[in-house]
């Protein structure tokens, strides 16, 4: 049996959606698997989406092209993602970076702590990566860029709207 989704619970194309933008993504990893994941998340979510697999590759089309955000991965075939953060700087890029990275914690967390001591915003996800994580922070950062709130949603449910009288109601008069 075909099931057919209906209309008020279908996704809204990115196009349509007036609380949504695009986002001009890059996608820096060397594993393809990652690098697919990464962008077929990234297109149904309506972004434009650019691949680099290598540090060489990242630091031409930076060089080339303003993006709103780049995915980093940190253990590329030619080098650290450190280095591409660095020509960033240098570059003053002025977007965000996710860093997806399989690295051990301590390390993700020195090179968030590098990125941001260079001006860099930058958010990190291990891997395996998770979608809905990518997804929530994507849609974050187009609406940060239309300079509107962030809120997350999950399943249909705006969390602001739910957290904010839950908190007021669990709090004890001062």
């Amino acid at each position: 049996m075909l099931i057919r989704p209906d209309s008020s619970f279908a996704r809204p194309d990115a196009s349509e959606a007036g609380d949504r933008r695009a986002l001009q993504l890059l996608i820096v990893d060397d594993d393809a698997t990652q690098r697919r994941l990464i962008s077929v998340a990234a297109r149904q979510a309506g972004h434009a989406v650019s691949l680099a697999e290598s540090c060489t590759e990242a630091i031409e089309q930076i060089g080339a092209r303003q993006f709103d955000c780049v995915t980093l991965d940190l253990m590329l075939t030619d080098g650290d993602g450190v280095k591409v953060l660095q020509v960033m700087s240098e570059a003053k890029f002025g977007g965000s970076v996710i860093m997806i990275s399989g690295m051990e914690s301590a390390r993700r967390s020195a090179a968030r702590l590098y990125a941001r001591s260079l001006g860099i915003d930058l958010q990190s996800l291990p891997k395996p990566l998770d979608l809905a994580a990518l997804r929530i922070c994507l849609a974050n950062l187009g609406k940060a860029a239309m300079g509107l709130p962030i809120r997350h949603t999950w399943g249909g449910i705006a969390t602001e709207d739910v957290v904010a009288p839950h908190r007021r109601r669990g709090r004890t008069p001062t």
